[in-house]
């Protein structure tokens, strides 16, 4: 049996793409009733499906107001603007981008803490180490799904007189201690785009305990318009479509099956590829559990033998996408980094330079995840020779994964 790696001459794992992610979506006749039903009265937005889809996130989540939009992105626009933020909110730089997007577009400044290397999410002691007097919030983020220390960023937040904003992108199929994310904070914001385990085609949600905010939040979404034409404030359109929430209210049926599956397609990950030197996990703490809406992997170049930069190209070969989540990290992107302050990130550049993002999806067959693990495999076991092909392909060398190792957190 041949066992050489693609990138060696050997012929691929996967002999088509295997796709980073593979959304989970219903099939048209469970929609067809729906669609025409929105198409024959003509409510193709603000109408039923999308009060049906509020009530159900808000009984699923436990909490008291559920607020769809648009987007995640313009869901944290709202909620900043809504919560009455001002001067500067604490977030952490190994994220997405949208959480620094969002900030600044509601006019606010961002001000970077370092990450907890294990779970990957903003630290709370780093974070509570660049609060100012001007700082009005802390945004946490539940990075790949994995719960943040709600408890610990509660009580920051209540001894500086801070709001506690959760960028719950990931957060459907989240559960902290034992429950699922949402009703903690002053305000949580999720995402339902297609990479998500919720899936609206693209919309977000916001949910809320506040009676105030909650009002201004559904003004908010419409140009802050309570009704009578008169803006009692400057909002937008963040309106979501009856469509998207139909599309989410079949979805939601799915969701918690979606989370325990991704839950053992991780577990299988974990016990095959933790055979490997090199690779670490991320830490999930006991009595969480992550929704998995991605799995990474931490890439050892010294140990492992190839970069994680090599891996991903290696693995491109067998034709398995992978995501190099996040990289650059938000305070060394264009647009960001001006608001950098200097301080140190060790642990953010430790994992922006060797993190990646494995495919994982909510029906994700224990065959194809094998496949990629073998991939990984059969890529240390030949590392060398992976390292000298691709070295010689490329006229420059390709990153190595951190320098250093990450520095201990506080949690």
């Amino acid at each position: 049996m041949n066992d050489k790696p693609a990138i060696l001459g050997g012929k691929p794992l996967f002999g088509a793409k295997l796709n980073f992610v593979h959304p989970t979506l219903p099939d048209f006749t469970e929609l067809a009733g729906g669609v025409r039903g929105c198409l024959s009265s003509g409510m193709v937005t603000k109408g039923r499906h999308l009060r049906e889809f509020e009530a159900a996130l808000a009984e699923h989540l436990g909490v008291k107001h559920a607020i769809a939009v648009s987007s995640c992105t313009t869901g944290l626009m709202l909620a900043y603007q809504c919560l009455g933020l001002r001067g500067d909110a604490v977030i952490p730089s190994f994220t997405f981008m949208a959480t620094a997007s969002s900030l600044v577009w509601a006019g606010l400044r961002p001000v970077f803490g370092d990450v907890d290397a294990r779970t990957t999410n903003l630290d709370p002691a780093a974070a509570e180490a660049v609060i100012t007097p001007e700082t009005s919030a802390i945004v946490v983020v539940h990075n790949f799904g994995n719960p943040a220390d709600i408890d610990a960023f509660q009580a920051i937040a209540d001894r500086h007189g801070l709001k506690l904003i959760f960028d719950a992108a990931h957060g459907f199929g989240t559960l902290y201690r034992g429950a699922p994310v949402g009703v903690q904070g002053h305000a949580q914001v999720f995402s339902m785009s297609p990479t998500k385990l919720l899936i609206a085609g693209e919309g977000g949600l916001i949910t809320t305990n506040d009676d105030e905010a909650a009002e201004r939040l559904r003004f908010g979404r419409e140009y802050g318009n309570s009704g009578n034409y008169d803006s009692a404030f400057a909002g937008f359109n963040a309106r979501m479509p009856e469509f998207n929430a139909l599309l989410g209210l079949k979805g939601l049926r799915g969701l918690e099956a979606g989370a325990r599956r991704r839950n053992e397609v991780a577990a299988l990950y974990r016990e095959e590829l933790g055979r490997l030197p090199g690779l670490t996990f991320q830490e999930v703490r006991p009595g969480n559990r992550s929704s998995f809406k991605d799995f990474s992997i931490v890439v050892d170049p010294d140990a492992f033998g190839l970069t994680r930069d090599e891996l991903a190209a290696a693995l491109g070969a067998e034709n398995i996408d992978t995501r190099k989540y996040y990289d650059p990290p938000v305070h060394r992107q264009t647009a960001y980094r001006h608001y950098a302050d200097g301080r140190p990130l060790p642990n953010t550049e430790w994992l922006a330079a060797g993190s990646l993002s494995l495919p994982i999806w909510s029906n994700m067959e224990n065959s194809t995840a094998l496949g990629v693990c073998r991939a990984v495999s059969r890529l240390y076991e030949q590392s060398r020779d992976v390292r000298r092909v691709l070295r010689s392909r490329s006229p420059r060398p390709f990153a190595c994964a951190g320098a250093g190792r990450p520095r201990a957190s506080s949690g």
